[in-house]
């Protein structure tokens, strides 16, 4: 007899970590995460890992013959700085990978007669306004504004949001078997900042990357100028958000793409933020302009009053409490834990 679970994809990263430790929380106890690396040891016990590549198309195929998949997050993902410099590389992560676990959601979905639940995190960076004139004049935006993205990553994450759809509503429309049934639930993050794992690629880093370099007591050079500013939001909320989009009523869902939010913050500001926190961190600005170019394509806030409306959103740290609260202590402790 196959084992009923839910799927994490991507479960080593910044999310899929925090989000295993919220669901053993929870009491899920029949959880199954894939990823190429091995799971962290402070959540290793909570889940049965399989370490290997989404793209093997043997490995999906055992995981179907073995396993009833109930939910799957999808949060495997190759970030944007580096699918800048792998492009076709990020193609086949982002897309192929994504393309392929549908295909496995849709004949769970058929086999069993019921629907599979598939959530899947997007990107600030599908988003791609032309200019720094246009981000000060559309300083909220809303899902279906500026789907113009400029990075590989935005293009793959806007691509897949439409995968996603196709699947859930149009997959085998025309075909005269029994119909596939996904409920695709997607949330656009912007950038994220956690305590608990190292920054991984992506081109919001420099905000953690501040972070973490005060509290080792190294130089850091951030790669944008001072008042370049896009908004953030604490680990913790990104993990609520999906939990909470995964448990909302279908019925009360207008969409299946929903922006979520926190704060928007400059480069600057966190800096003092840092200094105020580690008064002998060594943080100066050497903007590189092709990455700051794309942080000023990304909106400065974006427009969420449709998640708060339908599912009541709403995040639960602020700038002060990510950083007096969340951040800081926790970066400041996992050091002063290695140091000793």
């Amino acid at each position: 007899m196959r084992k009923r679970v839910v799927l994490i994809t991507g479960a080593s990263g910044e999310v899929g970590h925090a989000l295993i430790r919220e669901l053993a929380e929870q009491g899920n106890s029949h959880l199954l995460t894939l990823d190429l690396h091995a799971l962290p040891a402070d959540v290793a016990a909570y889940a049965h890992h399989i370490q290997g590549d989404l793209l093997d198309a043997h490995l999906l195929g055992r995981l179907v013959s073995e396993y009833e998949i109930d939910v799957i997050y999808h949060l495997a993902a190759l970030l944007s700085t580096r699918a800048e410099i792998t492009p076709e590389m990020a193609h086949q992560v982002n897309v192929e990978g994504t393309l392929s676990l549908l295909k496995v959601a849709a004949e769970q979905s058929q086999w069993r007669n019921q629907s599979i639940q598939f959530i899947f995190p997007s990107s600030v960076a599908v988003y791609g306004l032309p200019d720094r004139e246009s981000k000060n004049l559309y300083a909220r935006v809303r899902e279906f504004e500026w789907n113009q993205p400029r990075t590989m990553y935005g293009c793959n994450k806007l691509y897949c949001e439409m995968l996603g759809s196709y699947f859930s509503r149009h997959y085998r429309q025309l075909a005269a078997q029994k119909p596939v049934t996904i409920d695709f639930r997607c949330v656009r993050f912007p950038g994220l900042l956690s305590a608990f794992t190292l920054p991984s690629g992506g081109t919001s880093d420099y905000g953690p990357e501040m972070v973490h370099a005060a509290a080792q007591g190294k130089p850091y050079s951030c790669f944008v100028r001072d008042d370049a500013r896009i908004p953030f939001m604490a680990m913790p909320d990104a993990v609520n958000a999906l939990l909470q989009l995964g448990h909302a009523p279908l019925e009360r869902l207008t969409r299946q793409v929903y922006n979520v939010t926190s704060f928007t913050v400059s480069a600057g500001q966190i800096r003092d933020r840092v200094m105020s926190a580690f008064p002998d961190a060594d943080i100066c600005f050497a903007p590189d302009l092709k990455r700051e170019a794309i942080i000023d394509s990304w909106p400065g806030n974006l427009d969420d009053s449709a998640a708060r409306m339908d599912w009541d959103w709403a995040p639960q740290y602020d700038i002060d409490r990510t950083f007096d609260e969340y951040l800081i202590p926790n970066v400041r402790e996992r050091y002063c834990r290695t140091a000793g």
